[in-house]
């Protein structure tokens, strides 16, 4: 399979709250109820919030399409990097507790449809943004992952990262638990 990973564009939008709406559940905690995460979805991962997204200075955001001869692809993972200081007190606590300080690139998504897991695809990604950051001054990457995530957290830490914190999540009247990952710089 001939996969092209690119920037994302305002003509994505609507594949990227295609592809978010397909694989936001799976990194959901079993126990989460389809309501809520379909709710999120839809205010947090809709055409609208992707357009803003893509278009916000402090946001790259980054895909991996399927090259199809018909000059169209098909989006099959996403990732997006925030180069901002984290709003969470207990992520840049966690932060603050590593070498990286609060200077870290957060990897706030990278998700894959399930039909393409094991091909590579995502780790194929993972460098594409890591290299990004690298680009950025060599800083440090981190992430949350819900703590029952294991498969997630396994990809993660095949690419260098480690619990370094924990920080809750709101998904509709439930608290999630995750794990603040960070992988430090390479210098």
């Amino acid at each position: 399979m001939e996969v092209t990973i690119r920037e994302a564009h305002a003509g994505d939008c609507a594949a990227l709250a295609a592809l978010a709406a397909a694989t936001f559940p799976l990194a959901c905690p079993p126990g989460a109820a389809t309501e809520d995460v379909q709710a999120f979805i839809a205010e947090n991962l809709n055409e609208q919030s992707f357009a803003r997204h893509v278009a916000d200075p402090v946001r790259q955001v980054f895909v991996a399409e399927k090259v199809v001869t018909s000059g169209t692809g098909r989006l099959l993972a996403y990732s997006m990097l925030v180069d901002a200081p984290p709003s969470d007190e207990a992520v840049a606590s966690a932060l603050a507790a590593t070498p990286t300080g609060n200077t870290a690139v957060e990897l706030s998504k990278c998700y894959a449809l399930p039909d393409v897991h094991g091909e590579g695809v995502s780790a194929r990604l993972m460098q594409h943004s890591l290299d990004w950051i690298s680009r950025k001054g060599d800083r440090a990457a981190w992430l949350g992952v819900n703590s029952e995530n294991l498969r997630a957290q396994a990809f993660y830490g095949k690419h260098g990262f480690s619990v370094a914190g924990t920080k809750t999540f709101q998904l509709g009247k439930r608290v999630e638990h995750d794990f603040v990952m960070v992988r430090p710089a390479k210098n």
